[in-house]
């Protein structure tokens, strides 16, 4: 710690969201440290899965998506008992990627850019200069809490209040099995969704996300017949992970030269897939913010970017516990596939929700005309 007693950008946490930070700041010319805990690669319980938006977003801040191991996928596809709705992506394709190959790839890009990481080492506290490492203190122009939903610099700096939060549930492993699909693949169940995302030619994830903390996967599967049978074979090559998954809307996520990014800012569902692409994009808007000297510019970005994913996110959990609106809003969309062509525009980024107006006009229509049968059906 002797050699880095000052820096110009100071970020608690070496996730995705701090790495992130880091290259976007080095890329702005900023002298930029990474403090964290753990040692990588870093494995989180999460769905691996990256939309196109989020694979853009690391190709801007110089992740050579090329050299990992990776597997492509072309739209998602929704599943409720015997209905099944999919849409491709309009622009690119998305990812699926091992959290620990991610985090690794991530780790090296930053240390290239130039930041320093300094793994295995404990921030204690902030000062009026800096942080405190136990009873070193190093000296920084700017703070920025990457270190996750239960972030001490986010209660430190005193943004703690009024955060409002929905929490939810999620366990995960992964099969030895040839992926069997081309999409990243969402089966609802009565309460709880199952998420099947292939992160390799011989790998595929497998995810469930409910309210209840003791729900696992095998007991999940079990609602999904073809979908257990399929995996009854495959072996396992990583233990179950779990995880929280929360709705958190923090009124600031500034507040003098401390700001938050990530899941320590706030978070979306991860029934969106999002979570990663808007800390990457978070990157980008703090970074043009440090540039200009003003982290107020950060606060409004920051706004801008929660507000799509928050809307999605609300939209998808409406459908969570209620079969008969989930059975009615499928059949719709197989009745109109290029309404959820266009719901997945919006998703990524490519269309606004205020586009949405005409087409729902439209989808209402056709659900006067097609509604009592698909009600019959649900």
């Amino acid at each position: 710690m002797q050699n880095h007693s000052d820096t110009d950008v100071l970020i608690v946490g070496g996730g995705p969201a701090g790495l992130a930070a880091a290259m976007a700041a080095r890329h702005k010319g900023f002298r930029v440290m990474v403090a964290d805990c753990a040692r990588p690669p870093v494995d989180k319980a999460c769905g691996e899965g990256l939309m196109p938006d989020g694979v853009d977003a690391l190709r801007e801040l110089g992740i050579n998506l090329d050299s990992m191991e990776a597997f492509p996928f072309r739209g998602i596809r929704f599943r409720d008992g015997a209905q099944a709705v999919e849409a491709t992506f309009r622009e690119g394709r998305g990812i699926g990627v091992r959290r620990p190959v991610l985090h690794a790839a991530m780790a090296s890009a930053a240390e290239c850019a130039g930041a320093t990481l300094l793994w295995g080492a404990r921030v204690t506290g902030v000062t009026q200069d800096g942080v405190w490492f136990g009873n070193e203190q190093v000296t920084a122009r700017w703070i920025v809490g990457a270190d996750g939903g239960n972030s001490r610099i986010r209660l430190w700096a005193g943004l703690q209040n009024d955060a409002r939060e929905r929490r939810r549930f999620g366990f995960r492993r992964h099969y030895q099995i040839a992926p069997w699909t081309d999409c990243m693949e969402l089966y609802w169940g009565r309460n709880a969704q199952v998420y099947a995302t292939p992160v390799s030619a011989t790998e595929v994830c497998m995810v469930v996300v409910s309210r209840d903390s003791r729900l696992r996967l095998a007991q999940a599967l079990a609602e999904f017949p073809a979908l257990e049978a399929r995996l009854r074979r495959a072996n396992t090559t990583t233990p179950e992970l779990g995880a929280v998954t929360a709705s958190r809307s923090l009124p600031r996520v500034v507040r003098g030269r401390v700001a938050l990014i990530g899941d320590a800012s706030g978070a979306v569902d991860a029934i969106t897939g999002e979570g990663l692409c808007l800390s990457f994009r978070q990157a980008l808007a703090l970074a043009a913010a440090l540039e200009r000297g003003d982290l107020s510019a950060y606060q409004a970005a920051h706004r801008r970017l929660m507000r799509r994913p928050s809307w999605m996110s609300a939209l998808l959990l409406s459908l969570d516990g209620r079969p008969w609106l989930r059975h009615f809003a499928l059949g719709l969309l197989q009745a109109q596939p290029a309404l959820f062509e266009h719901l997945l525009a919006i998703h990524t980024g490519l269309e606004g929700p205020e586009d949405l107006g005409a087409r729902a006009l439209s989808a209402a229509r056709q659900a006067f005309r097609v509604g009592p049968a698909l009600l019959r059906r649900s």
